[in-house]
């Protein structure tokens, strides 16, 4: 029995050598991937410690002899290196110059081939939701998707992953050519930028796609950095110190608390596909009490997804109860059934930004009390019943009841998917899991589409976006290799008189980036919807952003931006604001020629709407006769300057700004 056992292990450790001394490869490399030309390509894994590794770049010829083709194999260029002692090797080919299909050889104990590999311009895509929003679900989603059909556009998706430390590698992952079938589900902005930067310069084009949906920047951003932000330092050391374990029994431990000691898998509201607490003769003394608006998270049921349902009675007299009634609820995430007197009257599935109005029969209601139901169910973030106090009521002609404010709640299912660690638990988290893998791969630059979630951190991210900007270039160790984002879209209801902004502010933060070598910015202030944060047309973002990359990384003298804000001068009760960037020349989308989204102040600081006129080929004349000596001005400065129709004659439009530098309402 000793001898066989001896035997096993020397069999078993035989097996574990043999997979330790295969040569491995991340899973960013992989058959139909693009290597970035014009740059030494750096290719990177594992081996048998000191083992000998060969990188070559292969190319299939035919080459003529009479009458008849012979394919020959002709190797491009070649990296030898060797695994250090912890098994990691690095190699890299001589710059190269666009083409293919090429094969990839990675040669030690064993042989790896990579197949239909082309040279070409290589892009990561990253940031939160509106980079995320897929093809699938854009304007003309259908159309969009049937033609996205270009062989020389690659397309690779990296896996969510949250990682205390940063990761080598991805759990899954590989490159796939750009179909119908792989498109419909990848960034659309990446996809859209692609195909304009492919049709501008007819060379293939790698798309890396990393970017995870309500997000902050501060998680992007690595541990190099961070450990040097006085903001983010403590919770990092924090994460790096955590038994993770630890963590998630604590956790499960709070959210029992939270919810009386018992974590309910199944919505208890429901019972054999019938929904027992839409009855408005349920007896709910014993549920807590709520306010709505207002997401649940934020009232105690902290890191709890999944269903929970809220109650509220209303009293109706005998003449209300004659005509139908629209009931407004506001927003709900992400989705709901509402009942009233046990009725189903409306459901909306996954638009958690979505105002739900629901028009009642009058045959459902009752004099006296009445029971509003909403079932909501919360895949993942926030939770609930959502928005401004004053798009919640009930609506019975002219008449408004009320209807925010205390309801009974209670939640009948928990899903616990934050008892892990969430993508903005802590800051590096994601930089940790979802870009570390993919560093050193070869690329020409970055696209980025993020700023939502740090909006009401404007200030910070004034700091923070550079920060991230420069930490990746570090990273890569490429140089100030170019970086291209979008500026927030506007959204939200317009407002009817100025005010401030934290999504201004955050826009402006984004302006003051572009003082960072090698960056650009595309304009989507007037691409937004007032009402939907996921603006559906990704087709002028990703346009745009190749404007961007066609002046800032291939040095093409184009128009790649709207007019931007140089100087302001006042004079006679009048600001008069130059700008750069107007292209063939200023331009006003009015047919009276009307220019719009101008607010005026003097020394009060107290703003009014403006009058604004394009006096010359780069500047705008700006006044009120209720500011007679104005020292401010600002431009597009709402969170929805619905209005804003300044433009250069290229039809871009110019970016918003302010000329003051008084103190915002943002950290």
């Amino acid at each position: 029995m000793k001898t066989k056992l001896i035997l096993l292990y020397v069999l078993l450790s035989a097996v574990v050598f043999s997979v330790n001394a295969e040569v491995k490869l991340p899973k960013i490399f992989s058959s139909n991937m693009v290597l970035q030309q014009g740059i030494e390509i750096p290719v990177w894994g594992w081996a048998t410690p000191g083992e000998e590794i060969s990188v070559s770049l292969l190319e299939q010829r035919v080459e003529t002899n009479g009458n008849t083709g012979m394919m020959s194999t002709v190797m491009l260029s070649t990296s030898e290196t060797t695994a250090d002692s912890d098994g990691k090797w690095i190699a890299k080919l001589p710059a190269q110059k666009y083409g293919g299909p090429f094969t990839l050889m990675i040669k030690g104990k064993n042989t790896i081939s990579l197949t239909n590999v082309m040279i070409g311009e290589v892009w990561v895509c990253s940031g939160q939701s509106n980079m995320e929003w897929p093809l699938a679900q854009v304007k003309n989603a259908d159309e969009e998707v049937a033609a996205a059909k270009h062989s020389n556009i690659r397309l690779f998706t990296v896996p969510r992953k949250v990682a205390q430390f940063a990761e080598e590698d991805m759990e899954s992952g590989e490159w796939l050519e750009c179909t119908p079938q792989t498109a419909h589900n990848f960034s659309a902005v990446g996809y859209f930028f692609g195909k304009a930067l492919q049709e501008e310069l007819d060379v293939p084009i790698g798309l890396i796609h990393s970017s995870w949906g309500g997000t902050v920047a501060e998680t992007w951003t690595s541990s190099q950095t961070i450990q040097n932000d006085p903001d983010f330092r403590e919770p990092m050391i924090e994460l790096q110190q955590m038994n993770l374990e630890e963590y998630r029994k604590n956790k499960e431990a709070e959210i029992r608390k939270i919810l009386g000691g018992k974590i309910p898998t199944e919505d208890e509201g429901m019972q054999n596909g019938e929904p027992v607490w839409s009855d408005p003769e349920l007896n709910d003394t014993d549920w807590s009490k709520i306010i709505a608006p207002g997401l649940w998270e934020e009232q105690g049921y902290i890191d709890i997804d999944g269903v929970g349902w809220y109650r509220k009675a209303i009293d109706l007299t005998e003449d209300q109860t004659q005509t139908n009634l629209n009931l407004h609820l506001g927003k709900i995430d992400d989705s709901d059934i509402t009942f009233l007197n046990g009725i189903e009257i409306g459901k909306t599935e996954n638009q958690y930004d979505k105002e739900r109005v629901y028009t009642i029969d009058k045959k459902y209601l009752n004099p006296g009390k009445n029971m509003i139901v909403v079932r909501v169910n919360d895949t993942g973030g926030g939770g609930g019943i959502w928005g401004d106090p004053e798009d919640q009521y009930v609506a019975i002609g002219q008449e408004k009841i009320d209807i925010s404010g205390d309801w009974k709640f209670k939640i009948s299912k928990a899903v616990m998917q934050d008892i892990d660690l969430g993508p903005n638990s802590y800051p590096t988290l994601l930089f940790n899991g979802m870009i570390n893998p993919i560093v050193p791969f070869g690329i020409k630059g970055v696209i980025w589409y993020q700023g939502e979630s740090n909006a009401s951190r404007a200030k910070q991210y004034q700091r923070v976006f550079p920060n991230l900007i420069n930490d990746w270039r570090k990273q890569w160790n490429q140089g100030d290799f170019p970086f291209l984002y979008v500026q927030l879209a506007n959204y939200m209801k317009p407002a009817q008189k100025p005010t401030e902004s934290e999504w201004a502010e955050l826009r402006e933060a984004q302006t003051m980036t572009l003082d960072l070598p090698n960056t650009g910015m595309a304009s989507a202030i007037d691409i937004g919807e007032a009402d939907d944060i996921h603006p559906r047309n990704k087709q002028d973002v990703g346009k745009r952003l190749a404007l961007n990359a066609i002046k800032v990384a291939y040095n093409k003298d184009i128009v790649y931006t709207g007019p931007t804000f140089e100087s302001v001068e006042f004079k006679d009760g009048k600001a008069y604001i130059t700008f750069s960037e107007t292209g063939s020349g200023l331009a006003v989308k009015d047919k009276y020629g009307y220019v719009k989204a101008f607010t005026i102040a003097g020394a009060d600081r107290e703003f009014y709407w403006a009058k604004a006129e394009i006096i010359n080929k780069n500047t705008v004349v700006v006044y009120s006769y209720a500011v007679t000596n104005p020292v401010a001005v600002r431009f597009g400065w709402a969170d929805n300057p619905d209005d804003l129709n300044l433009y250069n004659l290229e039809l871009l439009p110019a970016n918003p700004f302010r000329t003051d530098d008084w103190p915002g309402i943002t950290k």
